[in-house]
């Protein structure tokens, strides 16, 4: 897996709209030490989170299972712009053969588990929608035997205070395994200067 942090917003932007509220806009330090102290007591301390709103990051996930990309859609306030099946499945028409216990062919177009009966029931799957391709079915069709372990990727935006729900629920050790790496890689990718709002959220072992 891979995530790519592509654009944030800069801090200042939520500091100016928690001053909006009291047009305290006299007493900011242009996003320094007073403005992120301003975040932190009202966004995260006093919980009045919808200012937290006003942060957007925009993220490029690539190597995700179809498993993970459906937990992930569950968070809908996000948005999601995902690498398509039906025009993509073609990449596998000209593949050699998939094997049984050929985990590096196989691991380019899934997920693997690291249980042995999982993985080859998934290659297994990927060499019949091989099969299934090179037989000229229509994409459209073909596509409902893909594996939920088949790798996807997408573009993803979303707020602050929906990644912190995100990152709260998803970094918990009670999490699909995949997602929870998903969270972690998400929150090491963030901003340094921004990891303040998110650091509570994290679950740590």
């Amino acid at each position: 897996m891979e995530v790519t942090l592509l654009n944030h917003t800069p801090l200042w932007v939520c500091s100016n709209a928690i001053r909006t509220c009291w047009q305290s806009f006299d007493k900011g330090d242009n996003g320094g030490k007073i403005d992120l102290a301003l975040i932190d007591r009202v966004g995260n301390q006093l919980k009045h989170a919808s200012t937290l709103e006003h942060l957007f990051y925009n993220f490029y996930i690539k190597g995700i299972s179809r498993a993970c990309l459906q937990e992930l859609a569950r968070h809908r306030i996000a948005s999601l712009s995902v690498k398509s099946t039906r025009y993509t499945l073609k990449e596998l028409k000209n593949e050699s053969e998939f094997k049984p216990n050929d985990f590096d062919n196989a691991s380019r177009y899934i997920v693997l588990t690291g249980n042995e009966f999982v993985d080859n029931a998934s290659i297994n799957a990927l060499e019949n929608l091989r099969q299934i391709l090179n037989q000229n079915t229509s994409l459209d069709i073909a596509k409902y035997c893909l594996p939920e372990s088949y790798k996807t990727e997408l573009s993803w935006s979303i707020n602050a205070r929906s990644l912190q729900n995100f990152l709260s629920l998803r970094s918990s050790k009670s999490a699909l395994w995949e997602i929870r790496n998903l969270a972690n890689a998400i929150y090491n990718t963030l901003p340094n200067e921004h990891k303040f709002i998110f650091a509570e959220c994290v679950y740590k072992d």
